[in-house]
Order: structure tokens, then C-alpha cells, then sequence
């Protein structure tokens, strides 16, 4: 069994527990690209966050006050940070690096914001927040919004209103729903994604490729995976391969706007395959 295969191994059991151990399937996203990784060891990291942060804590302390204590422990003391320098380093995206070098982007500071506070009793989710991943921490009586990319900055209503005009335009309501709880699946999808992306732009399509096939393992339905990855599969002489990704979005959406085209185009790739063979 390659390292792929192994990492997409270690995924499909993260993925088969319910609920879904999200740094487990975290580190397992990073196994592809780092196939020796300590599962183990980085688990254990961030267990030794946690304990540092609650050896700052008076026993019962507050949600409030656990928050506080989190966001200086992690952010002040322990130095992680966004990585404005190199925002698009695929580093960025692996749980592991991210650990090692105390830098990540939104989605991946917000892993480890979400498993920290939940080795420190608080309930903390992702929210896919329009432009920007989030957190937030359930209270007894409402929540904290909570940006890990800007060392811990909590957000109020006026600063949260600010953000989604700034993303999608000042002439959309604020609808609560924009502050729904992420799922790990669609966290890690959305980590998935974000590489798939960086790859691309460098021109590593085997790469690219790697992130969309996890995307999918994810998500079997999702058409816009399939399309990617036919795309991908078609750049790298996979014509058949392509065609079959072609005729699962057709199964899954008959009548799509571009169907037509879509037949078309996956006779085109069969039709030339069996030239080539």
C-alpha cells in the first residue's frame, strides 16, 4: 500500500466515527504529503496546549474566562499566527505544519482553536463565515465569535455586519444563518479545497488532482468535484478517467444546464482514448 493510499486509509476511519474526530482527519488530510507523520505526537501537542491553557484558569472559571485565557496562552504566549507573508504557502493548510510552525490561515487556526477548547470544556465550532472561517463558543445564554487569523479578536454584531458587507457586498441583511456550525466534513472539504487551489496556481495538477479525488471521497455527490476532476484528469492524459467523472455529474444532475455539452464533451475524451490505446 503507497503513502496515498495509506493516508486515504487513515482518512475513511477518522470519517467512519461519529462524531468525526476532527484532527484526526486533519492529520490525515496531511498524511499524503507527509507520509511519516506522528499521528500520535501532534495529538499529544495539542493535549499540552490545552493543559497549558488551563494551568492559567482558577478551577470553574467562566466560559468568558476561559476564552481569555485561550486566546493570550495561544496567540500572545505560544506566538500563533495568521500568515499574511505567505497566505497561499500550502503549509498553511496542514494541521501538522501548522503545529510545527505556529502560522496557518483562517480554517486550519481555527482546527486548532476548536480542538484546544475542547480539551478545555468549552464547545467551540467552525462557522464558514462569507470570506473568512470563524469560530464560535457556546455560553450559557448566546456566544462568542471568535477570529483565531487575528490572534483571538471576539466580534460583536457591528464588526460581524462590517465583515459580510466587506465579502458579499453591503446591500445583503446580516441572516443569522451565516453563523451556522460547521461540520467536520465540510471543514475538512473546505481545507481540501483551499489546496486544491494553491496546487493549481503552482501548476502541480498531480497535487490538485490528490485534493480533489479526498474532496470527493468526502462527498461522492458533489458535481462541482467531479467536474474538477475531470478537468484535472483530462490535463494529465486520464481522457477516460475524465469521461467516467463527466457521466456521474450527468447521473447526479440529468438536467443541467450544460448537459448537452457535457455528452459531448465525454464522447470526445472516450472516442480519443481508444485512439490513443
Amino acid at each position: 500500500m503507497d503513502g496515498a493510499d495509506l493516508s486515504r486509509l487513515h482518512l475513511q476511519r477518522a470519517l467512519a466515527q461519529e462524531p468525526v474526530d476532527l484532527a484526526r482527519a486533519a492529520l490525515a488530510v496531511a498524511r499524503e504529503e507527509y507520509p511519516d507523520l506522528d499521528e500520535a505526537a501532534y495529538l499529544g501537542r495539542l493535549d499540552e496546549l490545552a493543559a497549558g491553557a488551563l494551568a492559567g484558569l482558577p478551577s470553574g472559571a467562566s466560559p468568558q474566562r476561559r476564552v481569555g485565557r485561550i486566546n493570550a496562552w495561544l496567540f500572545h504566549e505560544q506566538g500563533f499566527a495568521g500568515n499574511r507573508d505567505d497566505y497561499y504557502d500550502p503549509r498553511n493548510s496542514y494541521l501538522n505544519e501548522v503545529l510545527d510552525r505556529r502560522l496557518g490561515i483562517p480554517l486550519t487556526l481555527c482546527i486548532v482553536y476548536m480542538e484546544v477548547g475542547k480539551r478545555c470544556g468549552l464547545r467551540v465550532d467552525g462557522v464558514g463565515f462569507p470570506g473568512h472561517f470563524l469560530c464560535k463558543v457556546q455560553l450559557g445564554d448566546g456566544e462568542l465569535v471568535v477570529d483565531p487569523f487575528h490572534r483571538g479578536q471576539l466580534l460583536g454584531m457591528p464588526e460581524l455586519k462590517e465583515r459580510l458587507a466587506a465579502a458579499v457586498g453591503d446591500k445583503v441583511r446580516f441572516d443569522p444563518r451565516v453563523l451556522r456550525a460547521a461540520q467536520p466534513r465540510e471543514i475538512l472539504v473546505r481545507m481540501l479545497q483551499n489546496l486544491r487551489s494553491v496546487y493549481q496556481e503552482r501548476n502541480d495538477m498531480p497535487r490538485a488532482l490528490s485534493a480533489v479525488d479526498r474532496i470527493l471521497l468526502l462527498q461522492p455527490g458533489n458535481t462541482r468535484g467531479l467536474r474538477e476532476r475531470a478537468q484535472l484528469r483530462e490535463q494529465l492524459g486520464g481522457g477516460q478517467a475524465a469521461a467516467a467523472d463527466l457521466e456521474k455529474v450527468l447521473q447526479l444532475e440529468p438536467n443541467a444546464a450544460d448537459a448537452t455539452a457535457l455528452r459531448a464533451k465525454g464522447r470526445k475524451l472516450r472516442d480519443a482514448a481508444r485512439f490513443v490505446n
